[in-house]
């Protein structure tokens, strides 16, 4: 008479167990993909930004053009980008041609007076803090939920519901490396 309860009893407390990881697998999961909806509407901006950015600095240095191409590239690599991990590759490379694009901007001491060109630099610095945020966010979610999936005994749901491990979005090599200072 026992094993009658006792087997129903252990049977719906397995699936209430598997019920609750599976909830909170797809919780991790959206928000993963809100935190990866953050940096893309930052990152989005920054696109939208970038254009202005660089007619206004040809407006001044017509001869550069090495550097609009190479920020032309960058952007439409950018556009291109389907994954995280490519997308984190685009965006680096973007960066480093913007950065490419404000050191040509140092040459032109009236381009840097220029109020239009300092709207859109101070503009640039807010966007890129707010990325880094977004970013930092992002990253966050993604280890929790990476966390979540690989751990016993949630990894047995989650790997038969097919989650799979969140990509990070890191930095480039050369954004992590300390800058040179020369006196």
């Amino acid at each position: 008479m026992l094993i009658w309860i006792a087997a129903p009893a252990a049977v719906t407390l397995v699936i209430l167990w598997a019920v609750s990881v599976y909830n909170r697998l797809i919780r991790l999961q959206n928000m993963r993909e809100e935190g990866w909806s953050g940096i893309d509407v930052q990152l989005k901006r920054r696109f939208d930004l970038v254009p202005n950015l660089v007619e206004t600095v040809k407006a001044y240095a017509a001869h550069e053009s090495d550097v609009f191409q190479k920020v032309t590239e960058a952007r439409a690599s950018v556009a291109r980008a389907q994954s995280v991990g490519d997308r984190a590759q685009s965006e680096n490379m973007l960066s480093g041609a913007l950065k490419s694009l404000f050191a040509v901007a140092e040459n032109y001491p009236e381009l840097k007076a220029n109020t239009n060109f300092l709207q859109l630099q101070e503009q640039l610095g807010s966007l890129e803090n707010d990325i880094q945020m977004s970013r930092r966010y992002y990253n966050g979610t993604a280890r929790d939920y990476n966390v979540a999936i690989a751990t016993f005994p949630a990894v047995l749901i989650a790997r038969h519901f097919g989650h799979v491990k969140a990509d990070y979005f890191e930095a480039d090599e050369g954004e992590r490396a300390a800058p040179e200072v020369a006196f």
